[in-house]
């Protein structure tokens, strides 16, 4: 998802005639044709666009939230798993304790001189005193382990009960990014449903695109680029869906992380986390396949697939399309 009415200088941008492009009107902008205050109702439109932006930034940190969340909830369920094993450990080892127990115990309470003393076969007796000093060691080193697997055990829950309590914040934040994404989502749509019917028209063209552009002689950076490359462009045309990867609806930084899953390459979920994934390059060098972060935050990303343009999802409204690579200013370019 994108704010689309900046203006930026775009090197790459092919079909703009002038030096800054309204990423809004996208359509128009790629005509150069769109002339100064010929847009009405400029003031909601900028306010959509914020809306967009803002509900575009919450969405990444509901995405951020949801992906610790899933972890968090992986890292409780291993832990109770080990608990319980650990569980079962000690209950064997305190029933082998019992059991040595009883053995000294049916062997007799006496002093071991006084037992000598009396005893009717001294030979015999120090053959049983021999054994009860191996079962003593024995079992002193098994209370020890036991006391050791307590110990592990109280820690581990500790530790699940930290991990419990962190899942529990995860999941609030979770929710509550998810009602401001709601509620600015929803504030934009009011905004774009008062707007008069011409304006709303011109808002939802520059939202569509059905242009395809000449990508002849862009060469991916690897098997793998062209692979992620090949599934962007099958996205195109599917509908943005914030928080959502795919395959029938994308988010922005949902899209890259899915394109390059069917390469079979792993990528963060958020955009931010996909900035700092792979190989910085320069914007001028970039190649199909390499990941572009937008604003200074990195809160929206698309791919780069030669030509000056990447395939992104926009926002809600406007499906993955095609769109020059300077339609935003430009954070990072990495080559995963």
């Amino acid at each position: 998802m994108g704010s689309h009415r900046r203006l930026v200088p775009s090197g790459f941008d092919r079909g703009a005639r002038g030096a800054t492009l309204c990423v809004l009107t996208a359509a128009a902008a790629a005509l150069g044709v769109l002339p100064a205050g010929a847009a009405p109702q400029d003031d909601t439109r900028a306010e959509v666009d914020r809306l967009y932006e803002e509900a575009e930034h919450a969405t990444e940190s509901y995405n951020k939230a949801d992906e610790r969340t899933d972890t968090l909830r992986d890292q409780v369920d291993r832990a109770q798993d080990r608990m319980a094993r650990q569980q079962d450990r000690i209950n064997t080892m305190r029933d082998a304790l019992g059991s040595l127990a009883g053995a000294q115990y049916r062997s007799g309470g006496l002093d071991p001189s006084l037992a000598l003393m009396f005893s009717d076969d001294p030979d015999e007796y120090l053959d049983k005193a021999a054994v009860l000093d191996r079962i003593s060691s024995r079992q002193a080193g098994e209370l020890k382990e036991l006391q050791g697997a307590m110990r592990d055990l109280s820690q581990e829950r500790e530790e699940a009960t930290r991990k419990l309590t962190e899942l529990d914040r995860s999941r609030k934040a979770v929710a509550r990014h998810k009602r401001t994404v709601e509620q600015k989502l929803s504030k934009a749509r009011q905004l774009l449903n008062a707007m008069p019917g011409a304006d709303r028209a011109a808002y939802d063209r520059a939202s569509r695109s059905g242009r395809v552009p000449d990508l002849t002689g862009a060469v991916p950076s690897s098997g793998r680029a062209a692979a992620a490359v090949a599934a962007a462009r099958s996205a195109v045309g599917r509908p943005y869906v914030w928080g959502a990867n795919g395959p029938t609806g994308f988010d922005c930084s949902g899209l890259t992380q899915w394109s390059y899953a069917q390469a079979g390459v792993g990528l963060p979920r958020t955009s931010q986390a996909q900035a700092h994934t792979g190989r910085p390059v320069p914007l001028s060098q970039a190649q199909p396949g390499d990941i572009v972060t937008y604003r200074g935050d990195a809160s929206h990303v698309g791919m780069y697939v030669g030509n000056g343009q990447v395939i992104h999802a926009p926002y809600p409204g406007a499906p993955v399309r095609y769109d020059p690579v300077g339609m935003m200013p430009v954070n990072t370019v990495t080559r995963p």
